[in-house]
């Protein structure tokens, strides 16, 4: 027999359900294709996100809205043949996660709605053809300024002192010359030798930093877009068993077991980007919905990794956290 709450919480979401359905009409269907893999922790907590803002609009999944979720786990052709399939589908709009998975999608059309979150560079990848184009069919939220990654070196430097040079970990197969150039910029100018160490999959990833780390005084800075998570938790074995201190882009690797990130808050990219999506499923065109730039950013430090590699870090920086990891 059904306990009484549990009758109560389900007739509750059912009359929601029947209330979103009347005010938005019909069913619509959104599509998402985004980078990294589905077992990844830290998508599905942005993801998360993306329904909440939804919701939050009057849209929820399984009622008046569908969602078509696409993974692709940072292989180039796995995030082509999932964006040729989301294109055929002919959603009211697609939603995409990281730079490569947005120009995939908008090399396949452009009349279906984008809107892209997490974004890298989109400008530079020539999804926007510039922020007031006004025949584009792509808008969003970008997170990630190319200035970042000379603050990722600084805290990298700051939280080890002894570093005289630093692994740029990044995959070859997407677009990171960007970033390259703001950070190698920044080495030269604190007299750290920068080496670029291109990883495709685990076993480059091992080879690249095993061979970076003959040498002492070594660091690792994650060049987005990232790995997906079972490569960084391979990352996190290796900084460790090496003893190197890393950095990574979004909050969710440090969570995980890295020793620290600096970016945006990635939940309120997603929540934004869903009030987008609702403005485009009540008639908005992408050419009228501005770029949005986040300005909200958080480091975060996890002190157990950096015990585990004997790093102390200075009681400065973990004043300026925003979150500190025990």
């Amino acid at each position: 027999m059904m306990r009484r709450r549990e009758f109560i919480v389900g007739l509750g979401s059912a009359t929601a359900c029947a209330r979103a359905a009347r005010a938005q009409e019909h069913l619509r269907r959104v599509g998402v294709l985004v980078f990294s893999a589905e077992n990844d922790p830290v998508t599905q907590t942005r993801l998360e996100a993306l329904r909440e803002g939804l919701e939050a609009a009057g849209w929820i999944e399984g009622c008046n809205l569908r969602i078509e979720y696409r993974f692709g786990a940072a292989d180039p052709a796995r995030l082509r043949s999932y964006a040729d399939e989301l294109v055929k589908l002919a959603p009211d709009v697609i939603v995409t996660g990281a730079a490569p998975a947005t120009k995939a999608v908008q090399q396949l059309t452009q009349t279906i709605p984008i809107v892209f979150v997490e974004a890298t560079n989109e400008v530079g990848y020539g999804v926007t053809g510039g922020l007031a184009r006004l025949d584009s069919n792509a808008t969003g939220i970008t997170n990630l300024y190319l200035a970042i990654g000379t603050r990722w070196l600084e805290l990298l430097r700051e939280a080890a002192p002894h570093l005289v040079r630093v692994a740029l970990l990044f995959n070859p197969e997407f677009d990171s010359r960007s970033y390259m150039a703001a950070i190698e910029s920044s080495a030269a100018a604190y007299d750290i030798t920068a080496v670029r160490t291109p990883a495709r999959n685990a076993d480059e990833i091992e080879r690249g930093i095993a061979t970076f780390a003959a040498e002492p005084n070594g660091g690792l800075l994650i060049v987005p877009p990232a790995p997906i998570f079972t490569d960084v938790k391979l990352i996190f074995q290796l900084a460790t068993q090496h003893r190197m201190p890393a950095i990574y882009p979004t909050r969710g690797f440090a969570a995980e077991g890295g020793l620290m990130a600096f970016g945006p808050v990635s939940a309120d990219l997603y929540r934004s980007a869903a009030i987008y999506v609702d403005r485009i499923l009540h008639g908005a065109k992408p050419s009228e919905l501005p770029v949005q730039f986040l300005t909200m950013f958080e480091l975060v430090i996890n002190l157990k990794a950096a015990r585990a590699i004997g790093l102390e870090i200075p009681h400065t920086l973990i004043a300026r956290a925003a979150e500190v990891i025990e």
